[in-house]
């Protein structure tokens, strides 16, 4: 059975969030109201961040690299 590299699992879940939360951002330029700036911060930076911080976490904390 194939088996996946926990890295290289975490650094995708990573990037898929960091798209999300692009393309969120991309969405909010096109809608021009008061509420779309809130998801602009508040949703899509949250994704961002969220992929941001998981890339980080995945590597410093490599397991797989101490065994």
């Amino acid at each position: 059975m194939l088996t996946v590299n926990q890295l290289e699992k975490r650094r995708q879940v990573a990037g898929v969030l960091i798209v999300l939360g692009l393309v969120i951002e991309a969405l909010c330029l096109i809608w021009s109201t008061p509420i779309a700036f809130v998801i602009f911060v508040a949703i899509g930076g949250l994704f961002m961040f969220a992929g941001i911080v998981l890339f980080l976490y995945s590597l410093v904390f490599n397991l797989e690299a101490r065994e």
